[in-house]
């Protein structure tokens, strides 16, 4: 190419518009597709992990208020009837199915029925995963989201790719006019894959260790609740 076609070639190509709505609009139905699906793939990660973050706090300030009610030396019994049939927190939940079992295992006169302790534990445990269940739902669309999203990214770059060497073989130029507009909308693809997934990965971690911390206290919950029930048997039975 000798001087004249090279100014030429870059003078077409700066007369070209490498914004990314000129980028999506020239690209491929296939790359289009590829790049939509990335777009919506990011704000359904940014949709959930909003929603997470904002559930998990609502949880941790629920169960920081029971905690209080729950150690401030009322009788449970009252605490009991004071949440109703309709508690609103995991632990106020937890707390009502041991409650509940307690209740239903006291026979005719107020003696225990055998098995009593076994029996309120699995209520709590299952209590415990049920609300771990309802934590961590839609957390896995997240970690997919973060390890897929790069390959399909990587896909509409390859396939933006092939069709610019086929238009390159086709109009049998090489000058930077023809190239480097099916390279740049092809490029996109994997800048959007990375753009969707390196937030997804991020809320995952994030997301999953606040889960982790909030069952957690559940169980030590119901360990305490366990063992303060446990010696109230202690002393019927004595």
């Amino acid at each position: 190419m000798n001087p004249e076609q090279a100014a030429d070639a870059i003078a077409a190509a700066h007369e070209l518009d490498f914004s990314l709505q000129a980028l999506f609009l020239r690209a491929t139905l296939t790359v289009q597709i590829v790049m939509v699906m990335l777009v919506l793939a990011s704000i359904w990660s940014w949709a959930v992990a909003i929603s997470k973050y904002l559930a998990y706090r609502r949880a941790r300030a629920e169960a920081g208020q029971f905690e209080n009610a729950f150690w401030s030396g009322q009788p449970l019994d009252e605490l009991h009837e004071r949440l109703g049939d309709r508690p609103r927190s995991a632990l106020e939940r937890i707390f009502t199915a041991g409650m509940n079992e307690w209740r239903k295992s006291h026979a005719t006169g107020g003696k225990l029925i055998a098995g009593a302790e076994a029996r309120i534990n699995r209520v709590m445990n299952v209590a415990i995963s049920r609300e771990a269940e309802a934590l961590e739902s839609r957390l896995a669309s997240l970690a997919t989201v973060g390890s897929v999203t790069p390959f399909v990214g990587l896909f509409g770059t390859v396939w933006g790719i092939k069709n610019s060497f086929e238009a390159i073989a086709m109009s049998q130029n090489t000058n930077l006019a023809v190239v480097a507009p099916g390279i740049a909308e092809a490029l996109v693809a994997t800048a959007l894959g990375l753009v969707t997934a390196i937030p997804a990965v991020i809320f995952y971690n994030k997301l999953s260790g606040d889960a982790g911390r909030l069952v957690g206290r559940m169980e030590a919950f119901s360990d305490e609740f366990g063992a303060i029930l446990d010696r109230q048997m202690q002393k019927r039975e004595s």
